[in-house]
């Protein structure tokens, strides 16, 4: 597994990711044994971390990978656990309260990365990081971040952040380039921050297709492997695909250590 190594983390550069644990957008109990058993099979290949937010599954979704790390043994330091803060409930109190009620479904004492899931013009930013700053000093948040900014935010959230920004997680894959042409990718290679790629093996139609095909054949690899490679294989980005399947679970973090080459990664973008 590679990793990104920035300023006093190492961060694995293929995540799991959870948006649809626990049901869509509604927890649905009788589903716990299939999704804990997911988690539990990435665990066994050696994923550590874990991103989630407070509104997926109505915080079932956090409640499950809770329960599974818990009961997996693993010692807390090695895991790495990300979740966000909804936009209604970004005001300062409530940011607070939101935190709170994320460590208890999450079973732990912290947060190692809290972001902000979309931004919400009706509350001012200053305050959200007002509250987001308390939680880092108190050691409740190590690392603080943000999801789905456009630049502009991106740099106000930077300069409100007492800690070093660690990532913007955005929507970003070979055949969705939006925050790559709108210069956060750019951005966030040049200022240490990262990009945290969700829907990373995103289906669509892309010029680069039969490139795609003939770079797997040459790696003996899948095309949704070579995708995530090339994501992966970029400086300064991560991703958190999603699989609740054992065999595509394992296709996902071996992606990460496909070297592609240059030529690859030219004819690839």
């Amino acid at each position: 597994m590679k990793y990104e190594i920035l300023h006093d983390l190492s961060i694995p550069k293929i995540g799991f990711g959870t948006a649809q644990l626990g049901g869509r957008l509604f927890n649905d109990p009788t589903r716990d044994e299939f999704f804990l058993s997911a988690l539990r099979s990435a665990l066994e290949l050696g994923y550590v971390h874990f991103d989630t937010a407070e509104f997926y599954s109505g915080g079932h979704a956090e409640q499950l990978i809770g329960r599974a790390l818990h009961d997996s043994g693993l010692k807390r330091e090695k895991l790495f656990i990300t979740t966000k803060v909804w936009p209604v409930n970004l005001a300062y109190k409530k940011v607070l309260r939101a935190c709170e009620n994320s460590l208890q479904r999450l079973q732990t004492e912290y947060i190692d990365l809290y972001l902000i899931h979309w931004p919400n013009p009706l509350v001012p930013l200053q305050e959200t990081f007002r509250a987001l700053n308390q939680l880092a000093r108190e050691g409740k948040v190590k690392h603080v971040g943000v999801s789905n900014f456009n630049l502009k935010l991106l740099k106000q959230a930077q300069a409100l952040a007492e800690t070093p920004l660690i990532t913007d997680q955005v929507h970003y894959s070979l055949s969705d380039r939006a925050y790559a042409g709108n210069g956060v990718l750019e951005y966030c290679q040049q200022n240490d921050i990262l990009l945290t790629a969700y829907t990373p093996v995103k289906h669509g139609r892309i010029a680069s297709e039969k490139a795609l095909q003939a770079i797997a054949e040459a790696h003996h690899a899948t095309r949704p492997q070579i995708a995530l490679a090339w994501l992966v294989n970029q400086p300064r980005v991560i991703a958190i695909p999603m699989s609740f399947n054992p065999k595509h679970q394992k296709e996902n973090i071996e992606a990460a250590d496909i070297v592609l080459s240059a030529e690859d990664m030219k004819q690839l973008s």
